[in-house]
């Protein structure tokens, strides 16, 4: 793959730098997901998050949700409850069931800082920490300007009194990697 030959490039030339692999991945309205085992086991990074089908009833969403955390490959839940502010209500999960769940398979929780989203909120983050659950700051970056708006995350996660040490995208590549659920994979990839 080209990132793999550009991460061997950087390497070669002792340019410390490195590119992950990773996919947001659709839950499907079945709790499956959009891509194969068999991709999702190749990428560094797999974000599973819900797009569509978001007013299904509290136990299905649930249902749903818990389907995809369950999965190996999964490392991160993306903006858990799906809304977007002001323009769309968040669903009806059981969060506190999800961050249970997230918690005993070690998915990581994501904040996703687009001012739109702000999902999940400081007391859900609060929540995921007090449950011993780690979580990670997504810009939701659709472009390069969009890098930015990690600052409205970092702002979620302080206002939910979080720190460094429960955010894993504050350590070292290495370290961040370590973290996620399926390590051992992404550790013989490198």
């Amino acid at each position: 793959m080209e990132i793999d030959a550009y991460n061997r490039h950087c390497a070669e030339q002792g340019i410390d730098f490195r590119l992950l692999q990773g996919s947001e991945v659709e839950i499907l309205a079945d709790g499956t997901l959009g891509l194969s085992d068999e991709v999702m086991a190749g990428l560094d990074v797999v974000v599973a998050s819900i797009h569509s089908a978001q007013r299904q009833d509290r136990e299905t969403i649930t249902a749903r949700c818990l389907k995809a955390i369950e999965n190996p490959h999964v490392d991160i839940l993306g903006h858990p409850t799906g809304r977007l502010i002001g323009e769309r209500p968040p669903t009806e999960i059981d969060m506190e069931r999800v961050l249970q769940a997230c918690r005993a398979t070690g998915t990581i929780v994501e904040i996703n800082a687009n001012p739109a989203r702000l999902d999940v909120n400081d007391v859900y983050a609060r929540r995921a920490v007090e449950l011993g659950c780690k979580l990670a700051i997504n810009c939701d970056a659709h472009s390069f300007q969009d890098m930015e708006l990690a600052e409205y995350g970092s702002g979620v996660a302080r206002r939910g009194w979080l720190t460094a040490a429960d955010v894993i995208n504050t350590r070292p590549v290495e370290a961040m990697l370590a973290l996620l659920k399926d390590a051992q994979k992404k550790e013989a990839r490198s």
